[in-house]
């Protein structure tokens, strides 16, 4: 059979013109598939069985499909026809064992439907039973496991947990203190005193007499800001080491930590004020430690000075001196011009022979962090008490999770030192990173072994990490679950475009409120960036900031908080939460000056912790909104035929209220305000006057008109930090 070339095309025509229909056909046949799926399930649809399998068509529901058409062509915009390969993958199914699925913590949904062996469209029907919004729900959003159960057991199979991947347990590589010396080796120690006592009672001063240096004139404000460890060099020969400890009620967690690195502690009392608020706090914190007292008196040589009532008054505090019976050496002393400090001093050394202080100055070295802080020139530098071994230049030391390479050592005094025996402060250059004061110092035997120590304990601060984001994101969905099935027994009698209706109702004044809200939320909120010159001044200043208690009046939120002088990185994170930077013995050059202006950025330098608090009070003060209060102009209290001011003055743009019986009955403004037959504006005391509300209301005999402006008043922070 043969045709000619016009019949060829014409038959060649017609079957790509019935190709295409049965292509166009196969598509939309998919397409009101899925649709059918998807909207009969959202209205509870229940499929009917038949003998062979549930029967799935649209035409069982032609009047559902009608109503619902125009919501389904837009449904269909969202979700894109499968592509040729989507349609292959989708073919091959995972062929499930005696219906167990695999499962893990977070799937796919298209993992999840090949886990099964069905198709995505299986899953979104079974996520209609969940709390989980399925317009924003594609093939590779992650499903999270409660969700995943929950899919597995309504489609009525089971699950089982895939086998992870067990991680090899890590072996601890942490270093830890050395076991207890042998009691032979052991060599005497300078004693570690610590100053403590009520601000202004003559600590700084008494050290000052103590070495012969004047701390506290280069001190800002007279207030030592934060600690330093200094060695005292006696006329007998014997050694003592100070912990310079601040005396400012901020710092009281910094004087805690002190307290725990020291032997003595020496409570300075001045005499004429006696025992005050901080004098209760360093007893508790000398207890706290277990550790001995020796009371000074100071300021014994001023004229209204009673040593006899302070001692008195410290019984009431379990602290029991020599003449009454007590343990407590008593010393009467005045630190500005220096009497009876040798008496002080030699009351400390007899106390320490009675301790018999040892320490073994030999093996690898153990020792605390006094305090740390990054220099321009020598880079992270830390002041340390050594406790064990003998530190030396080239030792490796970790602390938290950094390390050292000692590279140079100073003593208080600037002067370089090749090595620091037990009892001894020393400066200490050559560390990675600055560490926490209050760190533990190991030494340990090489590099490698520091690299070990670190990665360890950043490695088990991780794990902790973790463990604890765990049990709060479970808590959270716990609740979040509970809640969620708490309103679905509420709407569980309603259809589902029933409960989307009463839900919608619910939560619409919401949508159209939320951009109020946040601008109200961030006008109440102060963001701030805190750096300071050394870790225990930032720590002292973010105690004072976690006192803070009132957040319903205006929030405060710490940003961000390090060591060293404010940055670009600090004026940019401050532009990005419209923040404030607040330094405390820190600089900022002229360039970020300039940066932080142009972008409106408030930078507040202060030297004096109390001068920074009182500067963030005024911040939280600007942030709260003004009180409206009422400044009476003038009264009128007179019959309506004719009124007499009778104070101030009546004012016709100010605002009034009508007084009957002591009781507001109106407020308002006025329509009229005559002065014989003349409109006027103004009406003085002495004169009379007619008027009129602008509301009807019937005048009786005895009213009073009183005048008002209202004005607008600056609120204040009910926190009280404790100055």
């Amino acid at each position: 059979m043969c045709f000619t070339g016009l019949e060829s095309e014409e038959m060649n025509r017609g079957l790509i013109l019935k190709f295409e229909n049965l292509v166009q056909l196969r598509g939309v046949c998919r397409q009101l598939r899925t649709l059918s799926h998807r909207r009969v399930y959202r209205a509870q649809w229940e499929p009917v069985q038949s003998s062979a399998q549930p029967v799935r068509s649209v035409l069982l529901y032609p009047q559902l499909w009608q109503k619902d058409k125009l919501i389904s062509v837009a449904l269909s915009q969202c979700r894109q026809l499968a592509t040729k390969e989507e349609t292959k993958k989708k073919k091959k199914k995972t062929p499930v064992t005696k219906g167990e699925v695999e499962i893990r913590q977070k799937m796919t949904v298209e993992e999840l439907a090949q886990a099964m062996g069905k198709d995505i469209d299986h899953i979104y029907e079974a996520l209609l039973y969940t709390d989980i919004d399925l317009d924003s729900v594609e093939p590779d959003s992650i499903l999270y496991e409660d969700h995943i159960k929950l899919v597995v057991k309504k489609s009525g199979m089971k699950f089982k947990s895939a086998k992870l991947k067990e991680e090899k347990e890590r072996v601890n590589t942490d270093a830890v203190k050395r076991p207890p010396a042998d009691p032979a080796a052991l060599t005497p120690r300078p004693p570690v005193v610590t100053i403590l006592g009520h601000v202004d009672h003559g600590k700084t001063t008494l050290l000052d007499s103590l070495r012969k240096t004047q701390v506290a004139s280069m001190e800002a404000g007279g207030i030592t800001q934060h600690i330093g460890a200094f060695l005292v060099h006696l006329p007998s020969g014997e050694k003592i080491t100070f912990l310079d400890t601040p005396g400012h009620a901020a710092f009281s967690a910094m004087r805690a930590r002190g307290t725990h690195v020291t032997d003595i502690v020496i409570l300075v009392v001045a005499a004429e004020d006696g025992v005050m608020q901080q004098t209760v706090e360093s007893i508790q914190h000398a207890k706290n430690a277990g550790v001995p007292l020796i009371l000074a008196i100071n300021k014994c040589d001023k004229p209204e000075a009673d040593p006899e009532r302070v001692k008195k008054e410290l019984l009431a505090h379990d602290v029991v001196c020599e003449e009454f019976g007590g343990d407590v050496q008593a010393v009467n002393i005045s630190a500005l011009k220096g009497e009876n400090l040798m008496v002080l001093a030699e009351a400390t050394v007899a106390l320490a022979e009675m301790l018999e202080l040892k320490a073994d100055s030999t093996g690898l070295v153990e020792g605390t962090v006094i305090e740390s802080r990054k220099d321009k020139g020598k880079g992270p530098v830390t002041t340390a008490i050594v406790q064990r071994g003998t530190l030396r230049k080239g030792c490796v030391l970790v602390a938290g999770k950094t390390w050292a390479k000692v590279r140079f050592m100073f003593d208080e005094n600037g002067k370089a030192v090749e090595a620091a025996s037990p009892g001894i402060p020393v400066e200490i250059m050559g560390w990675k990173e600055v560490p926490s004061a209050g760190d533990e110092i190991l030494e340990v035997e090489s590099e490698q072994r520091a690299h070990e120590v670190v990665s360890w304990r950043t490695y088990a601060e991780q794990q902790e990490r973790m463990k604890r984001e765990v049990e709060v994101i479970e808590a959270k969905q716990k609740e979040h679950r509970m809640e969620y099935e708490k309103k679905q027994q509420k709407l569980a009698h309603l259809t589902w475009r029933q409960r989307k209706a009463v839900l919608y109702k619910a939560n619409k004044h919401l949508m159209f409120s939320r951009p109020k809200e946040r601008t109200e939320m961030d006008k109440n909120v102060l963001s701030v960036i805190v750096k300071g010159d050394v870790d225990g001044s930032v720590e002292a200043v973010l105690n004072i900031l976690d006192s803070y208690d009132a957040d319903d009046e205006c929030k405060l939120d710490v940003i961000h908080f390090g060591m060293g002088d404010i940055s670009e990185t600090d004026i940019n994170l401050a532009e990005a939460f419209n923040g404030v930077v607040f330094g405390f013995s820190v600089k900022a050059n002229e360039s970020i000056k300039q940066l932080a202006a142009k972008k409106g950025i408030k930078i507040k330098l202060h030297n004096i912790i109390y001068k920074l608090i009182e500067d963030l009070k005024d911040e939280l003060n600007s942030r709260l909104p003004p009180s409206v209060v009422e400044n009476t102009i003038g009264k009128n209290k007179i019959p309506v035929a004719g009124c007499r001011v009778q104070k101030g003055l009546l004012d016709k743009k100010m605002k009034f209220k009508l007084i009957r019986n002591r009781d507001v009955i109106w407020k308002g403004s006025l329509s009229s305000l005559k002065h014989h037959k003349d409109d006027v504006q103004v009406i003085k005391a002495g004169m009379d006057c007619g008027l009129s509300l602008d509301k009807y209301l019937e005048f009786s005999i005895g009213d009073g008109i009183i005048c008002y402006e209202e004005k607008e008043v600056q609120q204040t922070t009910s926190w009280d930090p404790g100055f």
